[in-house]
């Protein structure tokens, strides 16, 4: 018996679909695809987010102070003259932030390894480039997805057909997060 389904891929075309579409699925929380690829993702997405059920309290917070470049009413760094040169000037700034603990850090560095990075695109057109931000995946599952699923026991997926592909009569499902 097989431990997983090829998919009709080679194994790097294969790893690079399954990543793809775990992380639209963690994301979006629900995606449209075939049954056979649904039942293969739906592995790897139980075993992302039964990690992070598990170590969403694993951290500790820490107070740090920061150095932070002072800013004008327009957003722009101030900048003062010192010894014939324009310097920035810096704030001190005292900040409390989570520290993981080794065995979340491990589990985040697990969920990396899977997941593709995504930047978030403004929809208005002006500034596209401008106002885009990298969303940090494994704090998601950690602070919005684990809290969710803490008192369940696996079970975090939900697979429903939809009928037959058009085009080659594959059987068509939603994947989505229950």
């Amino acid at each position: 018996m097989a431990k997983y389904r090829k998919l009709g891929k080679t194994s790097d075309q294969r790893k690079a679909l399954l990543r793809n579409q775990v992380t639209n699925l963690l994301y979006h929380g629900k995606i449209v695809t075939t049954e056979a690829r649904a039942k293969e993702v739906r592995k790897i997405a139980e075993g992302i987010i039964a990690m992070g059920v598990k170590e969403r309290d694993n951290y500790e917070t820490v107070k740090v102070t920061a150095k932070v470049a002072r800013k004008d009413k327009d957003g722009k760094r101030v900048k003062e003259v010192v010894d014939g040169k324009k310097v920035t000037v810096y704030d001190e700034v005292e900040k409390e932030i989570k520290k993981d603990m080794p065995s979340r850090l491990h589990a985040r560095r697990q969920m990396l390894k899977v997941l593709y990075p995504i930047t978030e695109v403004p929809t208005t057109a002006a500034g596209r480039k401008k106002g885009t931000k990298k969303v940090d995946m494994p704090a998601k599952i950690f602070d919005e997805i684990a809290p969710k699923y803490a008192d369940r026991k696996g079970g975090y997926t939900r697979i429903i057909k939809i009928g037959q592909r058009k085009g080659d009569g594959a059987m068509e499902v939603v994947l989505e997060l229950v």
